[in-house]
């Protein structure tokens, strides 16, 4: 495993300095932050990823890897492949900020969207697939599933479902529970009987929503990735924003390629 140096530190404080916006952000993946003017270099993708996103006009819907268990936590560990995975929720800036220094990497992330975000927010299903990126369902109201009823986890899942179809044509290519790692049997009997054949885990946790500073989030993420691994980050963080570029640029580096999950397990 690669460690973080002090040039890798001081690039996730000079990208804070550029990215951060100004007052409190979201404080976890199902709040909210006050609706910002975007900036209009991070408000479309870029012209690489625009092209990819006009090569495929449909949206994906959910594929079965019939060789990968119904939770995936990684793909497989014999390619230099990653998928950075994003809770989606929170300030839109930071979504737009997160999204450009993505594509600027030539890099393609995982957005598991929250419902009621969709609805506060409905421009950005579009904006994350016209960069060449997977979007998927994160509940629609990010409430702790695998505590509900039957009904009510039901309703949770098929409700962001239903937001996805309406935006873009698909019910989005993922589903992945909200506040927990793993989906309980039941609820991942409703997510396949609603159209998803597999869970998404992950087996790195930036733990970037405790907002334990951009350094900490960067040393966590690359202390622990591989071949294959599946990294839990969100949208609404200072943090995250800050500690991206270094990310990005020390898998760059180490030769590992940042794809979307369908990407890694295909």
């Amino acid at each position: 495993m690669g460690r973080v140096t002090t040039t890798d530190r001081r690039t996730a404080l000079r990208a804070g300095a550029t990215f951060v916006t100004a007052g409190a952000l979201a404080a976890g993946c199902a709040t909210h932050g006050a609706v910002a003017h975007p900036d209009p270099a991070t408000e479309r993708p870029s012209p690489k990823a625009r092209a990819r996103a006009r090569a495929t006009s449909e949206a994906p819907v959910p594929r079965h890897f019939p060789t990968h268990p119904a939770q995936l936590t990684h793909g497989p560990r014999t390619h230099p492949r990653i998928a950075l995975t994003f809770h989606g929720g929170g300030d839109p800036t930071t979504a737009r900020a997160l999204l450009a220094e993505a594509e600027r990497h030539d890099a393609h992330v995982t957005v598991l969207a929250v419902g009621t975000w969709l609805d506060e927010h409905p421009a950005l299903a579009r904006r994350i697939l016209d960069g060449g990126h997977d979007l998927g369902n994160h509940t629609l109201r990010h409430l702790d599933i695998n505590t509900m009823s039957e009904a009510a986890a039901q309703a949770e899942i098929t409700g962001c479902a239903e937001r996805l179809q309406r935006l873009t044509g698909s019910i989005g290519t993922w589903f992945r529970p909200s506040r927990a790692a793993r989906a309980s049997p039941l609820v991942e009997r409703l997510a396949h009987t609603a159209g998803y054949p597999h869970v998404l885990s992950y087996d790195v946790d930036s733990l970037d929503f405790t907002s334990p500073g951009a350094g900490a989030v960067t040393r966590k993420v690359l202390g622990e990735i591989r071949n294959g691994s599946v990294v839990s980050l969100h949208f609404g963080y200072a943090d995250t924003v800050a500690a991206l570029p270094a990310v990005l640029e020390e898998l760059d580096r180490r030769g590992l390629r940042a794809v979307t999950t369908t990407e890694l397990l295909s």
